[in-house]
């Protein structure tokens, strides 16, 4: 690639354009298989405000869950299948008549809906996990995918465990399902298992000997367990995939999935090697894995492609020489492409509400008067206690804040005595359900202290399996951003707290798993779905 060629990529429209035929539909499913993984679970607050920057970045299908697993999970896709009108909303459900009635109840209010329904047709997995005969299995893709049909409109098929099926059952179900209705055919990677050159000659296969595989569109579904999620899916595209099936940050069961960000940037910077092209709007990228990030807990590991924190970073001597000369020479694409702001001061503590208001604005949040009142006041608090005040700063600050609209439990104050002699203490108000509330404790370090105060303010059995902290950004009065896990009765959820102070970070981070884990209780899957099927 030429360094003219890499200058236009850098600089071309955050929105792609080229043929119909080369136009590749982005199936996001971070709310459905994204949150399977443990500990991603999100309450509907949170899956909504997902939703909407899903819209935002130009996703073509949002599958927002599995409405049969739980009361919880119809709700969220009902609520989201209420809330987005740009977008398709997506319904995930087994080969059962139960479970297809379920996700067209959840799936009403939608502008455009869209019933996506599996059935295994690997012969380990019909073996073993189905324990059915090819035949009922090709008999169940039939009856499922017509009963579907009936109901709505658009209708997807996934063959789980796709790239592990014999050809000739997986080419005969292929057929019947389009011949039944379906318009889209998914064939998932379910495992992780395939490589570039067999997920390739799988989709070319399908193309040549299935009759009427001109009336579907065939779309990928691909894990990372072997770390080839993304490049599977690229070699599909060659193989005639036209709809891609992946997560924000990669998320998903195991390894995850296809990490969305990559996909669309590898044919955004290399669409003289690949001419396919989506309609994301790139430079919502870095706000949509943020919002993510903060909302489950999971940060983003710095090296990770295109929204890790050392993505546009260069320490070495020879290559910020390069850098300074002409970006292109280490750099393929630029920060703003995938919506990142260069750190800078730009805020202080004489800075007012509306210039913070409007910085925020540009980092992509919009707050309600009361949102941005709390967080106008940690601003100061933060100019006050930092020398400089960063994009990184104001972004964790943020996200911190509005990830606890609707808190059982909220944090209000805390004094911690620690040192070499022991033992520590720390006394610690909680807000429980609108009451103040205080408590006096000791522990094994400041932090064992607090989380022991917490323990005594709201009494509960969850037992800590995780503690991390990672700062901000540089410096030693870099913002602290806290992540914990807690685990309770098989219940696993994260927790992430911001604060220039490392402690009140802890408590927060801790506070917001808890309040997670309260609304993780009410929801409990049937005993049906715990071993459910997943495309």
């Amino acid at each position: 690639m030429s360094t003219e060629t890499q200058a236009a990529a850098a600089a071309s429209p955050t929105v792609q354009t080229g043929r119909p035929e080369d136009r590749v539909k982005i199936f996001d499913t971070t709310l459905r298989d994204g949150e399977q993984s443990p500990g991603c679970s999100m309450n509907l607050q949170e899956k909504l405000r997902v939703a909407s920057v899903l819209e935002e970045l130009g996703v073509d299908i949002i599958e927002a869950g599995f409405p049969i697993a739980s009361n919880g999970d119809f709700e969220a896709v009902h609520e989201v299948a209420k809330l987005v009108k740009k977008s398709q909303v997506a319904g995930l459900a087994r080969a059962t008549k139960k479970d297809i009635d379920r996700a067209w109840e959840a799936l009403k209010p939608a502008a455009s809906p869209r019933i996506h329904t599996f059935i295994s047709t690997s012969p380990l997995h019909m073996k073993y996990k189905l324990q059915m005969e090819p035949a009922k299995v090709y008999q169940a893709v039939i009856d499922s995918v017509t009963h579907a049909r009936k109901l709505c409109g658009d209708v997807e098929w996934s063959a789980e465990d796709g790239t592990r099926t014999e050809h000739d059952f997986l080419c005969r179900c292929v057929e019947a399902a389009i011949k039944a209705g379906a318009s889209t055919i998914n064939i998932p990677d379910t495992v992780g298992y395939t490589v570039p050159e067999e997920i390739f000659a799988l989709f070319q296969m399908l193309r040549n000997r299935v009759p009427n595989i001109d009336k579907a569109v065939l779309s990928a579904h691909n894990h990372n367990d072997l770390g080839l999620g993304v490049a599977n899916s690229l070699a599909a595209f060659r193989g005639g995939a036209r709809q891609v099936e992946c997560t924000i940050n990669g998320i998903g069961e195991r390894a995850g999935n296809a990490a969305m960000e990559e996909i669309v940037m590898a044919l955004r910077v290399r669409h003289d090697a690949m001419p396919f092209w989506t309609g994301v709007d790139s430079t919502k990228i870095t706000k949509a894995s943020r919002l993510l990030s903060s909302i489950t807990g999971f940060s983003v590991q710095p090296n990770k492609a295109i929204v890790g924190a050392n993505a546009f970073a260069h320490e070495s001597g020879i290559h910020q020489d390069g850098m300074l000369k002409n970006a292109a020479t280490y750099e393929i694409m630029t920060p703003e492409s995938v919506g990142l702001t260069k750190s800078s001061l730009v805020l202080g503590k004489h800075s007012g509400r509306h210039a913070f208001k409007t910085k925020l604005e540009s980092l992509g949040y919009s707050l309600g008067d009361n949102q941005l009142n709390d967080a106008f006041a940690r601003f100061k608090e933060l100019a006050d206690a930092k020398k400089d005040v960063f994009d990184e700063d104001l972004v964790a600050l943020v996200d911190d804040e509005v990830t606890r609209v609707n808190d059982h439990v909220r944090f209000q104050a805390m004094r911690i005595l620690c040192g070499t002699k022991g033992p520590q203490t720390c006394d610690l108000d909680l807000e429980v359900e609108g009451k103040r509330r205080s408590a006096h404790a000791t522990g094994n370090g400041p932090i064992d202290a607090a989380f022991n105060a917490i323990h005594l303010i709201y009494p509960h059995d969850a037992a800590l399996q995780l503690y991390q902290v990672h700062a901000v950004t540089g410096g030693t009065d870099a913002q602290a951003e806290v992540t914990v896990r807690l685990e309770e009765n098989g219940k696993t959820v994260m927790g992430q707290g911001a604060d220039h102070d490392t402690l009140v970070a802890s408590v927060r981070a801790y506070v917001n798993a808890l309040n997670k884990l309260i609304v993780k209780r009410a929801r409990t899957a049937p005993d049906d779905v715990a071993e459910a099927m997943r495309a």
